[in-house]
């Protein structure tokens, strides 16, 4: 399929935004492309006090990744440990089964209660919203690995350091990889979501709610356009990993 098929659709999108917008005739209802348009045309100027674009931007991608890379060191050993040993999975299930489904938003009031605002409350958040995602995938993962992989291992004297090292972590390469990229993209939503609380200082959840109140609809919908951009360029960052690194897993099936 041709690079340019991807964009109709989004060109179709735009050109029914910029109708019903001339048509509405009201910019806090919805505003002109152009209007939008203008404010990433400048993506350093100051907004209404509230900082710029670029600004926000990459205070939500600091928080955003420090958050995934704490839930990636508590995760990915943990999904091991739990997929090599069956023991341990079913100790663990009945808690991880009950946890996994409450949205991140859910512990919004105690990571306030626990935390008090700031980074530490946000960081929760993204921690507790990506943590799953990545720790139910690299246990599938594990538990996936051909049985004649490891033993084969075996009868080359293989102890249990060497066949977790050399055989099971590479074999479930590509399930941790695949929890990693739907963790990020949890984590990204979750951070905007952290960053629209009462309180919280930067980031482009609370230049949304900002502008909003100021009624500058037009910086709000940049906003959600920013956040987009940034989700499709990390996702489009694991598929190139993803394909370069674990391309094998393809051709085994």
């Amino acid at each position: 399929m041709k690079w340019y098929f991807k964009l109709i659709l989004p060109a179709i999108f735009i050109v029914a935004w910029e109708i019903a917008a001339i048509l509405i005739n009201n910019a806090f209802v919805l505003p002109r492309v152009g209007d939008v348009l203008t404010i990433f045309a400048t993506p350093f100027a100051d907004m209404f006090s509230f900082g710029s674009l670029a600004e926000n931007s990459v205070i939500s991608i600091y928080r955003v990744s420090l958050g995934f890379i704490i839930a990636c060191i508590i995760a990915v050993p943990l999904g091991i440990l739990l997929g090599r040993y069956q023991v341990f999975e079913d100790f663990s299930d009945g808690l991880i089964q009950i946890l996994r489904p409450i949205p991140p938003i859910a512990w919004v009031p105690l990571s306030l209660a626990w935390f008090g605002i700031g980074l530490a409350a946000i960081e929760f958040i993204i921690v507790i919203g990506c943590i799953f995602p990545i720790l139910v995938n690299t246990i599938d993962g594990v538990k996936r690995v051909k049985r004649s992989w490891i033993e084969t291992a075996r009868i080359y004297q293989a102890n249990e350091w060497q066949v977790m090292n050399k055989v099971i972590v590479p074999a479930a390469g590509p399930a941790i990889w695949s929890g990693l990229r739907v963790g990020f993209g949890i984590a990204w939503m979750s951070v905007v979501a952290a960053e629209m609380l009462p309180g919280t200082p930067q980031g482009l959840g609370y230049l949304i709610m900002q502008t909003y109140g100021w009624g500058q609809v037009q910086a709000v919908i940049a906003g959600m356009i920013a956040i987009g951009i940034i989700g499709i360029v990390m996702d489009q960052f694991f598929q190139f990993v993803q394909k370069r690194k674990f391309g094998w897993e393809a051709l085994d099936k």
